[in-house]
């Protein structure tokens, strides 16, 4: 590869790499942009932990570059503090303080006066988290539960609703993990996060790929009845299976209403196997907390009619490519990665670690239950229909 000569990013590139880092490009592309390795672009990055920093804003109050080049000019051609102040329609102790903190009257440059006022506005701010040493114990506990950020604050403004000291918001808990120079959370904590990056990112949402076979005699998802589609009746399920290393899998459940999850140990994708292990999970549950499944286009599901018979159990299938018509299960999916990342053999799994892990995130508060945790609503409908 030809040497290229050491590159100093001027403001507008680096504005430029912080645009396309929050579209969601990789470094690689950034860095073609500039035909730069993408370590040179991650060195920019990487200083605030993927995070764009604020730009740096003058108070309308604080003196511009133009009125510093008029305070130097007034004092090389010998005017008064006064006259000075008066021609820029500002107050004297305003030119008088310009002019101590910077040299007095024979050592004052506007440039350098201005760049000294940018260099004190950078001065180091304590986060909320560095200020109440309390606060940021409870965060690092619920990190270390596998809470997320959002779940955390959501947690802790339901908790203390009249009291700011003990609450935080999820953006000051990522830019307290990510920026360590704010030193308030260990680094260590990333490692709970669901995507463990060591710099933040945007949000990407990706589709499975078509690899899925045909199923014979299929309800459609938009057959669905409106009930289930607004989730006002409990008991409509979605499912998929949750794919790991050395053909294993486990099969995983979300109630829709509640967000309840069950999670399946499957000894194998085909479908005779999983309908067995989905049939014997289904009796677990009253009918009227199990009245219908929503499914992806698997072929595990090829064999969907005997499930339904043996349970009374309506199956309705997505659209070919649709994933996202299963929303709370994929988000499920999502979640399950922190306790099985891909590439993992999930085999050994036993039946009581998978209930073990389904009851630890049915105990996470979620933003959509008005942080309620979906144990707390699944235990309201088990009540109410008993």
């Amino acid at each position: 590869m030809k040497y290229r000569a050491r590159i100093c990013y001027t403001d507008s590139q680096k504005a430029q790499m912080w645009d396309r880092w929050q579209q969601g490009e990789s470094l690689h592309q950034i860095a073609q942009l500039f035909d730069r390795r993408h370590s040179s672009v991650r060195g920019v990055l990487a200083a605030s932990g993927g995070i764009r920093p604020p730009m740096l804003r003058r108070s309308e109050r604080a003196l511009s570059m133009a009125e510093r080049e008029e305070i130097s000019r007034g004092v090389v051609s010998g005017q008064s503090i006064r006259s000075i102040a008066a021609a820029l329609g500002r107050a004297p102790s305003t030119v008088s303080r310009e002019l101590r903190r910077n040299g007095e009257s024979s050592g004052y440059r506007a440039s350098l006066a201005d760049q000294a006022a940018w260099d004190r506005a950078r001065r180091p701010k304590t986060c909320k988290l560095a200020r109440h040493r309390a606060l940021a114990r409870q965060v690092a506990a619920k990190l270390q539960r596998r809470w997320s950020p959002q779940q955390i604050a959501g947690w802790l403004k339901r908790t203390h609703p009249d009291d700011t000291s003990g609450q935080v918001s999820h953006e000051t808990i990522y830019r307290t993990l990510f920026i360590q120079a704010r030193g308030a959370l260990k680094q260590e904590l990333l490692a709970y996060l669901r995507r463990t990056r060591a710099m933040r990112r945007s949000r990407h949402h990706t589709q499975k790929a078509d690899h899925h076979g045909r199923i014979s005699d299929t309800v459609s998802i938009r057959e669905r009845p409106a009930t289930v589609e607004d989730r006002a009746v409990p008991g409509h399920w979605e499912g998929d299976l949750l794919f790991g290393s050395h053909n294993s899998q486990i099969a995983t459940l979300v109630e829709r209403q509640t967000r309840y999850v069950m999670l399946v140990k499957v000894g194998g994708k085909d479908t005779e196997t999983v309908i067995d292990a989905l049939i014997k999970n289904a009796r677990r549950l009253p009918k009227e907390l199990y009245r219908s499944l929503t499914w992806d286009r698997g072929k595990e599901m090829a064999d969907h009619q005997r499930f339904t018979l043996a349970t009374d159990i309506q199956v309705y299938f997505c659209d070919p490519q649709h994933p996202w018509q299963r929303g709370s299960n994929e988000n499920t999916n999502g979640l399950l990665r922190q306790y099985f990342p891909k590439g993992m053999d999930l085999s050994p799994i036993s039946q009581a670690k998978l209930d073990a892990v389904a009851r630890e995130l049915n105990g996470r508060p979620r933003k959509t239950l008005g942080y309620e945790t979906p144990a707390e609503r699944f235990q309201q409908t088990v009540a109410s229909t008993g």
